[in-house]
């Protein structure tokens, strides 16, 4: 376990966050696995790290809090909060999170008391988010819990379920690999191949077929740009913000998505477990939405905010992706938005608009920006899906075809 721990532990810190001698860095991670973390603390003073803390947490800790806190109480900012975001403001650290709760530690707790909670300290958050926005780097990377693992697993006994979770992650992080990095290396560059073609297209819109019922037109933004693998902040340093990642994913219009769709995956939220929903959009509106399980949770989802009911990102993945073949639901957004294509309801990534550098909040108005507290990925992709996209000049060009790549 050593080993495994040093060799992920170097890929979290040169790969995902890239370190750059004399940053700071900060692990977000629970109680469950201080010798992970302490592994990627001694990495990081190793690649240069200036200062290393640890934000921990404890997810029964948490989950008694939501149970037992008025919701008056729960919506509390101290002083003492403000002061943290002030100073990853300033002093901008690279942040790594390190995952590992189980998917149902938030079930039973009231879904409006937690979207009240969230509705409450977001706008006090939102000014730093925006002032920090690509300059800095981050990384979201997973390692196996106990109660994870027997979500996953929950025929077999603790220490099979644990070591079965280790070996899909170990898979789908390619850290089975001889040399992990340079094999990351490489991945990020087939993915950013595939990226500056679609960036070459410029497309206007997108249209999604599937056997399924999905039957989707997305426009996209207009000066919209193609992200994958990793991004660079604004000064040039580039990073990987999710690992794994298998996506390529951009903006749609905010008001130009026309059509339903199916999801094709389990959807994990907020302690609830989503299945079989469609969801039907009118002028980018999520206007209809319907699930076999999960539909209280689903409404509640599309009315957290003005801007949870329209589309913040569109993200393009095989259906052959490595995660996709585990035949696995991770119940974990991380894992599970790389197993096809998807969709996110909520916030876009400013990112994903030419110049965004540059522009100023004004700007973003303009072109419609979709802001919200929420940015819920939900899987569409199957191994039928057919997306043809159309360019300004008209022409159609076929991306993907059963479900896979065609460009």
């Amino acid at each position: 376990m050593k080993e495994l721990y040093k060799k992920y532990a170097e890929l979290i810190i040169k790969v995902g966050i890239n370190l750059q001698p004399n940053q700071d860095v900060i692990i977000y991670a629970s109680t469950n696995s201080p010798k992970f973390v302490n592994q990627v603390t001694k990495t990081a003073y190793e690649n240069g790290a200036r200062k290393v803390s640890v934000e921990w947490n404890n997810e029964e800790q948490s989950r008694l809090n939501y149970l037992n806190m008025d919701v008056e109480d729960l919506k509390e900012f101290p002083e003492w909060q403000i002061k943290k975001w002030e100073y990853n403001v300033e002093k901008l650290p690279c942040l790594i999170h390190i995952i590992d709760e189980s998917p149902d530690f938030l079930e039973g707790i009231d879904i409006k008391k937690l979207s009240e909670m969230q509705m409450s300290i977001y706008p006090k958050i939102k000014p730093f988010i925006d002032q920090r926005d690509g300059k800095y780097q981050w990384t979201i990377v997973g390692i196996p819990s106990i109660k994870w693992a027997k979500k996953i697993f929950p025929n077999l006994d603790d220490k099979e379920a644990f070591k079965e979770l280790w070996k899909l992650i170990i898979k789908v992080t390619r850290l089975n690999h001889r040399d992990p990095i340079a094999h990351w290396q490489e991945h990020v560059k087939n993915l950013h191949n595939k990226r500056d073609i679609l960036n070459n297209y410029n497309f206007d819109y997108l249209e999604y077929k599937s056997s399924n019922g999905t039957d989707l037109k997305l426009e996209l933004q207009k000066d919209h740009v193609w992200l994958s693998g990793s991004k660079p902040t604004m000064s040039g340093i580039n990073y990987v913000p999710n690992m794994p990642t298998e996506e390529i994913f951009t903006m749609p219009a905010k008001y130009g998505a026309n059509g339903i769709v199916y999801s094709t995956k389990p959807l994990s939220y907020k302690g609830n477990l989503i299945e079989d929903f469609s969801i039907e959009f009118v002028n980018g509106k999520a206007t209809t939405v319907k699930a076999a399980k999960g539909q209280e949770a689903l409404e509640s989802m599309i009315n957290t905010d003005a801007g949870s009911c329209y589309l913040g990102e569109v993200a393009l993945v095989p259906y052959d992706s490595p995660i996709n073949k585990t035949n696995v639901l991770f119940y974990n957004t991380l894992y599970d938005e790389n197993a096809s294509c998807h969709l996110a309801l909520g916030m876009a990534y400013k990112s994903t608009i030419k110049n965004y550098q540059n522009m100023t909040k004004e700007d973003f108005e303009k072109v419609n920006y979709n802001d919200s507290a929420n940015h819920v990925d939900f899987m569409i992709g199957s191994s039928d899906l057919e997306i043809i996209g159309t360019t300004f000049d008209n022409q159609k060009i076929t991306i993907f075809k059963n479900g896979n790549w065609e460009i």
